[in-house]
């Protein structure tokens, strides 16, 4: 999807997942080594975006992002550095989360076998829409955002002065037991399954949720076509990081009808 947003060249879309990996991995754990590794690989990723956006700019301009980018009155005349941070946020923000809410919901299915039976007797595009957005809040696969406080502020008897750093995290309010029932556990048919804060919230909300929860209602409508059981076999390897919340290794087998 991010090849089909960008019109980037499609034999090479690895690249969008590897420079992912990279912008979000902790040097020394198998994706990178070193801090200067990480800066030399997103230097390839801005110069290979900056070739395709001299090529779009000399040219009618198209619905692609990278032409938008290019044309568009406020992003035309971006800095090298302030092209590259859009790049990362729209790379990681469309593959990360969607990457690992898919072995999310796989392994989900799998710890709760309950919920794979009342899948499999019911695999309704209603039902599989809620499903998805069960597995976006018990997945949670960014689990935090920084803001930074504009105003002074009390908030729950803690004072919040202009200019701090808060971390928001979300992954434990997908949990809270205040507000969700069992919120531990994966229920595919949980009523208001979409009151959840994986997307963020107001003006700080995901611009690609809907296109998100699209992608995953559209797997899981082809995967129940075709598969009975999708079987976890082995432990999943988790990645190493407070931020992405995801999956370096989740051996599966797969079952047809």
């Amino acid at each position: 999807m991010l090849a089909t947003l960008f019109d980037f060249p499609f034999e090479e879309r690895r690249k969008l997942t590897r420079w992912s990996d990279v912008a979000t991995a902790a040097p020394g754990n198998g994706v990178i080594e070193t801090m200067d590794q990480r800066r030399e690989e997103l230097h390839e990723c801005l110069a290979y975006f900056t070739r395709l956006w001299n090529e779009r700019v000399n040219q009618p301009p198209a619905h692609d992002l990278i032409s938008m980018l290019a044309h568009g009155e406020n992003t035309r005349h971006m800095a090298p550095m302030e092209f590259l941070g859009n790049l990362i946020l729209l790379i990681v923000g469309g593959n990360d989360t969607t990457r690992n809410s898919i072995s999310g919901g796989v392994l989900a299915l799998n710890l709760f076998p309950g919920e794979y039976d009342k899948l499999r007797a019911d695999p309704s595009p209603k039902l599989i829409s809620n499903m998805v957005s069960e597995i976006i809040r018990w997945q949670t696969p960014l689990a935090y955002m920084l803001r930074t406080a504009v105003e002074d502020t009390d908030f729950c008897g803690q004072r919040i002065r202009t200019g701090d750093r808060l971390c928001m995290w979300y992954v434990s309010g997908n949990r809270d037991d205040e507000v969700i029932d069992n919120p531990n556990d994966f229920i595919i048919d949980r009523k208001n399954a979409r009151h959840h804060l994986s997307f963020g919230f107001g003006i700080h909300r995901c611009m690609g949720n809907r296109l998100a929860e699209m992608q995953l209602r559209v797997l899981w409508e082809e995967i129940m076509k075709r598969f009975r059981f999708v079987e976890v076999v082995g432990e999943p390897v988790r990645t190493l990081s407070a931020f992405v919340k995801g999956y370096l290794e989740l051996p599966v087998r797969v079952h047809e009808h």
